[in-house]
């Protein structure tokens, strides 16, 4: 790994990382495979002996307490011997669960959306299509709630003048876009590549807060997520949505989750401020910032459409909770807005879920995804770890 590349523990963790209850995954070299950890006082803890996935240890019943008065676990080193490589490598947090995904949740982004469809993924037509929309829509959109009845007198309102979408139905009706972002164990996380498919001229990240959900739908906690995106592909054509989104190194997640407690709930995630920092190889330089509370549905209604009587998820899930984000900044000319370059450097953090860091490359250059369920199931059983999966 390049060394300009090594990420330092005080860089990714949490800005009150000492009361954060921080666990997830990395590959330990002495263990020889994947392993559940916490993270305390910048060390890393094996709880392969309480659960031998993340999947089951967040199943585990009252799993705060048990963590907070948990004892004798064993050391796997420093948190930065795992950042640099040396005792093995910073997984993403999660496992066998489902990689799920609400999507068009912000006011801004459901603008760009329909600025998608109507460019027919072109980037050169977005600008003027965006000045003509938002003027519109953006003073339409902002302050609704889905699924309510001022957003179904917003909806005949926009009907009438022509201006629908099939992105406004999902952003302010009563059904939220719920899909499938990723395959179980094809996330990547905190230090990784992620990927942009090489046909793709018209991209972005798309930084976001990922719920943590138990089989019965218990949000427990939440970590960051980069939800990459191909927004020529998309726009093209609402159906080519599993091109856009999924692909070798295409979704990251981490670097940890934090699980929820006394000093940090559902109502504190609400407030938080997502922030991104894309730094290009080129001198380019992007900032951003999304505040949650701007959200058009509650985590929990996104949880409750994913995760109900019509569908479960027996090893859990975790939910992208969407994007505000729809950088337009102009970067290889005048009006064609922002797309990644090879070696951008992606950062998503928040202070109370600390730094997600990734650098981009093709997804076709980026390593495969060989080690799935079936290779995790082979590895815990040669460790004598089968029974706790």
């Amino acid at each position: 790994m390049n060394s300009v590349r090594v990420l330092r523990a005080e860089s990714i963790l949490p800005d009150d990382a000492a009361d954060a209850l921080l666990v997830g995954r990395v590959w330990s070299k002495a263990n020889a495979g994947p392993c559940p950890v916490m993270i305390s006082g910048g060390r890393v803890l094996d709880l392969s002996g309480l659960a031998a996935t993340m999947s089951a240890l967040l199943e585990t019943d009252n799993l705060v307490d048990l963590l907070r008065n948990a004892s004798g676990l064993t050391d796997l080193g420093a948190l930065d011997a795992f950042l640099s490589g040396e005792n093995g490598t910073v997984l993403a947090p999660i496992d066998l669960q489902a990689i799920k995904a609400a999507g068009v949740t912000f006011a801004d982004s459901m603008l760009e959306r329909v600025i998608e469809e109507q460019a027919k993924g072109d980037p050169l037509r977005a600008q003027d299509i965006r000045a003509r929309l938002a003027p519109v829509l953006g003073d339409s959109l902002r302050g609704l709630v889905a699924g309510s009845e001022q957003a179904a007198k917003v909806k005949g309102l926009l009907q009438d003048m022509g201006l629908w979408s099939q992105y406004l139905e999902v952003g302010i009706g009563p059904d939220a876009e719920i899909f499938t972002k990723s395959q179980p164990m094809s996330s990547v996380g905190c230090g990784d590549l992620v990927g942009i498919h090489p046909i793709s001229q018209w991209n972005n990240p798309e930084p976001e807060i990922v719920l943590a959900l138990r089989a019965d739908g218990t949000i427990v906690g939440a970590t960051l997520g980069n939800d990459v995106n191909l927004r020529d592909v998309e726009g093209r054509s609402a159906l080519l949505l599993g091109k856009a989104k999924d692909n070798n190194a295409s979704c990251s997640i981490g670097p940890f989750i934090r699980l929820f407690d006394e000093k940090f709930t559902i109502d504190d995630l609400r407030r938080v401020k997502v922030l991104l920092l894309v730094q290009g190889e080129d001198g380019f330089e992007m900032e951003g910032e999304s505040p949650l509370e701007a959200i058009s549905r509650s985590p929990e209604n996104l949880a409750s459409q994913l995760r109900n009587r019509n569908h479960q998820y027996p090893d859990g899930a975790v939910l992208f909770l969407g994007t505000m984000f729809a950088p337009v900044k102009d970067r290889r000319g005048a009006g064609l807005g922002f797309t990644h370059e090879v070696g951008d450097r992606v950062e998503i953090s928040t202070a109370k879920l600390g730094r997600l860091v990734n650098w981009v490359e093709r997804s076709d250059a980026c390593p495969e995804w060989t080690f799935g369920v079936g290779a995790l199931i082979r590895n815990l059983a040669g460790r004598g770890l089968l029974d706790k999966a």
